[in-house]
């Protein structure tokens, strides 16, 4: 598992950017799995969400996660933010991956996301969206999570650092 490397966490924390930092650095590939459902599906996340609904978005998130640790090489991997609601992506990433909540504050979630304009779970206004979402995942990422990361404060750098360090301090990658 410690060729294949799995961020979680809430919209705007920052794993895609991160995530396309440490693969680079690790020289392993990268995946964004919203961009796998995209391509999948011809259509945006906001999209799928409006046309089929929330489970089907997260039964194919599912497959686009399971095809990504499937593949053989090492990896680095984007979940979308509620990929851990799916008891079936849960079990996929407790047994196939080293699993990295990048964790935030729902105020700095907030800041990054903006209005939440193209994402489906904010309609109602993106602060107060943030902080029931967060309220209601934070458990299941802390329970799937083998490294947690706070990265308010951080830059990508010093975010892709402590993510490498605490790997290694955990014994889960070189």
């Amino acid at each position: 598992m410690a060729d294949r490397l799995v961020l979680v966490g809430m919209m705007g924390a920052g794993k895609t950017t991160v995530g396309r930092a440490l693969a680079d650095r690790l020289g392993w590939a990268f995946v964004d799995t919203d961009a796998e459902v995209e391509a999948a599906t011809g259509r945006s996340v906001e999209e799928r969400f409006a046309e089929a609904g929330e489970p089907a978005f997260r039964a194919d998130e599912r497959r686009a996660l399971a095809t990504a640790l499937s593949d053989g090489g090492p990896v680095v991997v984007s979940a979308g933010g509620g990929a851990v609601v799916d008891e079936g992506s849960r079990r996929l990433l407790s047994r196939s991956a080293t699993v990295v909540w990048l964790r935030a504050d729902p105020t700095t979630l907030a800041a990054r996301v903006g209005d939440g304009t193209g994402r489906p779970l904010l309609a109602g206004g993106a602060a107060a969206g943030l902080a029931a979402l967060d309220a209601r995942r934070r458990p299941l990422y802390a329970a799937v999570a083998d490294v947690v990361v706070d990265v308010d404060d951080l830059d990508v750098d010093g975010v892709v650092g402590r993510v490498l360090a605490a790997r290694t301090a955990a014994g889960v990658g070189p």
